[in-house]
C-alpha cells in the first residue's frame, strides 16, 4: 500500500510528485490542503460554525481581488479542505496499515496546517509521519547550497534526501501540538507568523498596515506594486490577497486614496491622502 503524502498548497504537489519518478518507494497519493491557516479567523474551527465563519471571511477576502488573481497568488480553497480531511480519516479507519506522511516547509502556512491535522489524528498515532524541512540545506539547479522555506523551491531529486527525515509523530507531540492548536484557535489572531522551529506567534489583523502605508507614496501607483514592495522585504511572504484586502480597508478608513476599480490588485492605484 502506498503512502498518502500531505502537502499544504497545490504548488507543492508537482515538486513532490516529480520525486516519485526517481524513487519507487516514495510513490503514493498526494493530498493537498489549500486553505492557508496562517491568516484569518480560527476560532472554534473544529465546529461547523467555526468553519462557516472562516468560509465567510474567505469570501470577503477574495472579493477584494476576485475574479482574476494577481500573478503568483493562489486561489482560495474551492474544494472543501474539511471534506478532504473527512475522506482521509475514513481511509485511515478502513485501512489499518495505511501511513500518512506530512511534509512541511519552514513557513507559517505549513506549520499551522500541521497543527490543525495533528489535533485530529491522535487515534492513528504510529501511522502519522512528519518530514519538517527546518533549517536544512538543499542544492539548487546550479548546485549551490540554499535553505528553502517552501517545498516548491526544492528540486525533485533533493526530496530523496528529505525522505530520510521521515519519523513517526510521537504521542507526546500529539498531546503538545494538539494543545498548541487549541491555543491558536482560542487566541484567534489576525495572522500567525513563524518565529523559528515550530513556534507560531499571533499578530493583529492590521499587522502589515504600517508597512503598506510606508510603501504608499504621495503619487498614485499600482496596488500590486505597493504589495510587491512589502512582500519583497518579508522573510516569509504573506498572500497577495491578504495585503490587497488590507489596502482596501485602509481606503475605507480614509488613510489612502484610490482610483480604478477595487477588484484585483492590478485594477486600482493608491496614494497617500
Amino acid at each position: 500500500m502506498g503512502v498518502v503524502h500531505i502537502v499544504f498548497g497545490e504548488s507543492s504537489v508537482s515538486a513532490l510528485s516529480g520525486a516519485f519518478e526517481l524513487d519507487e518507494q516514495l510513490k503514493g497519493d498526494v493530498l493537498f490542503f489549500e486553505d492557508d491557516l496562517s491568516v484569518g479567523p480560527l476560532f472554534i474551527l473544529d465546529t461547523k460554525d467555526g468553519q462557516a465563519a472562516r468560509k465567510q471571511w474567505w469570501m470577503q477576502l477574495t472579493g477584494a481581488v476576485a475574479p482574476v488573481l494577481a500573478e503568483g497568488a493562489e486561489a482560495p480553497p474551492e474544494e472543501d479542505d474539511f471534506e478532504k480531511f473527512r475522506q482521509l480519516k475514513a481511509l485511515l479507519k478502513a485501512e489499518p496499515e495505511q501511513e500518512v506522511w506530512i511534509w512541511a516547509g519552514q513557513n507559517a502556512r505549513d506549520v499551522c496546517g500541521y497543527y490543525w491535522l495533528i489535533s485530529q489524528l491522535y487515534d492513528f498515532a504510529g501511522r502519522i509521519y512528519i518530514i519538517y524541512l527546518n533549517n536544512l540545506p538543499f542544492l539548487n539547479e546550479k548546485g549551490g547550497v540554499f535553505y528553502p522555506t517552501h517545498l516548491h523551491q526544492i528540486l525533485p531529486k533533493e526530496f530523496l534526501k528529505a525522505k530520510k527525515l521521515a519519523r513517526a509523530v510521537s504521542l507526546a507531540e500529539f498531546e503538545l501540538d494538539g494543545d498548541e492548536w487549541s491555543r491558536m484557535m482560542n487566541e484567534n489572531a489576525g495572522i500567525r507568523l513563524l518565529e523559528g522551529g515550530k513556534k507560531i506567534k499571533g499578530e493583529p489583523t492590521a499587522f502589515y498596515d504600517k508597512e503598506l502605508l510606508t510603501q504608499t507614496t504621495a503619487e498614485f501607483q499600482k496596488a500590486s506594486k505597493v504589495i510587491g514592495l512589502v512582500t519583497g522585504k518579508l522573510k516569509y511572504p504573506v498572500m497577495d490577497q491578504y495585503l490587497g484586502w488590507r489596502l482596501k480597508d485602509l481606503i475605507k478608513q480614509g488613510k489612502i486614496e484610490s482610483k480604478g476599480e477595487l477588484k484585483t490588485i492590478r485594477d486600482f492605484e493608491v496614494k497617500l491622502i
